[in-house]
């Protein structure tokens, strides 16, 4: 091979390599129907389309540690139960269905209280620690929007002390 060919092959490979990366690329109509390609999905209210037939994760709309709402909390999917059990089955096997849901929203329930205790003492350490922070005074600062230090000044260190004070009554009791 001479030196014109390699360079051929190289070229070559060069190309196709990004068809090997595994990278998906997505299609979708922006609001204004302009045709959009991204290697990133877009916003999930966006009807999409991959463009390598790979199936997209759908987005969740959840959003990460929201704050604890209450302590009480309302049986799952209890709506949807049937009321009466359906014909053809016996008393016996329906009070067992009936159990058996009845352990499964338990379940849900406790699950979901244990997380909402996670959360609330994760809080309460944050809002300790906040606390702890302003009452020690010293050269606390802050980030501006540049990602700037700005020192805060005695009034300042008051009202974040006084707010992670309101904090920990929120969360510690």
């Amino acid at each position: 091979m001479n030196v014109r060919q390699l360079l051929c092959l190289a070229c070559a490979a060069l190309i196709a390599m990004p068809m090997f990366a595994g990278a998906e690329i997505y299609k979708w109509k922006d609001k204004d129907g302009v045709v959009r390609y991204s290697d990133t999905p877009p916003p999930s209210n966006i009807k999409q389309e991959s463009m390598r037939g790979k199936k997209s994760p759908k987005t969740t709309s959840n959003a990460p540690l929201s704050p604890v709402a209450s302590e009480e909390l309302k049986p799952v999917n209890s709506a949807k139960e049937p009321k009466e059990p359906a014909a053809g089955v016996s008393p016996e096997d329906a009070a067992a269905v009936q159990r058996q849901r009845n352990a499964e929203i338990e379940k849900k329930n406790k699950e979901e209280k244990e997380a909402q205790a996670k959360l609330k003492d994760e809080n309460c350490k944050a809002a300790k620690a906040n606390r702890e922070s302003y009452v020690q005074g010293g050269r606390v600062y802050k980030m501006n929007e540049r990602g700037e230090r700005e020192y805060m000044d005695d009034s300042e260190l008051k009202q974040g002390a006084e707010k992670a004070q309101a904090e920990i009554n929120e969360y510690c009791s």
